[in-house]
């Protein structure tokens, strides 16, 4: 198992003043996970602690879903991490997460990250269908930063 941290006031509000229950958020948080349309997400089994953390459990298809889920339901607010209990049927490489600050933009993570403001749209790529356009980040998301091709 592996614990994710995440910002708590920041993120994707999905929740109204009437989802005031543990179980109400839960559900809404387990609806925002299968929105991804992803393979898997509907046997994600999602629990929100007293913390405020969320524990994903279940299994997923391969780990790019696996990743997906965990950074869709981190960035949302009020969550303050993810305990990560998902196995992933085939493995892939593992991805890196970063934290967007003020000033950022995904060119200047791909040039911080991969030396190659360029390689922005393989950034993109890996948080879609979370990121609708590569401009829409905030400070405080976490994002998923794939592993290069043919790079340890």
């Amino acid at each position: 198992m592996a614990f994710f941290d995440f910002i708590k006031h920041a993120g994707e509000k999905i929740w109204g003043k009437a989802d005031a229950s543990l179980a109400d958020k839960t559900n809404k948080l387990k609806e925002h996970i299968s929105a991804l349309g992803l393979p898997g997400t509907e046997s994600v089994v999602v629990t929100i602690n007293d913390d405020n953390s969320v524990t994903l459990s279940g299994t997923v298809p391969c780990q790019e879903t696996k990743n997906k889920i965990i950074v869709m339901a981190g960035n949302v607010e009020g969550i303050s991490g993810v305990n990560d209990n998902l196995q992933a049927e085939q493995t892939g490489q593992e991805s890196q997460f970063y934290t967007v600050i003020n000033g950022d933009s995904l060119s200047i993570i791909a040039k911080r990250v991969y030396a190659d403001a360029g390689k922005y749209q393989i950034i993109f790529e890996a948080n879609k269908p979370m990121l609708s356009n590569p401009d829409k980040i905030y400070p405080g998301q976490k994002l998923i930063i794939p592993a290069l091709e043919g790079k340890k």
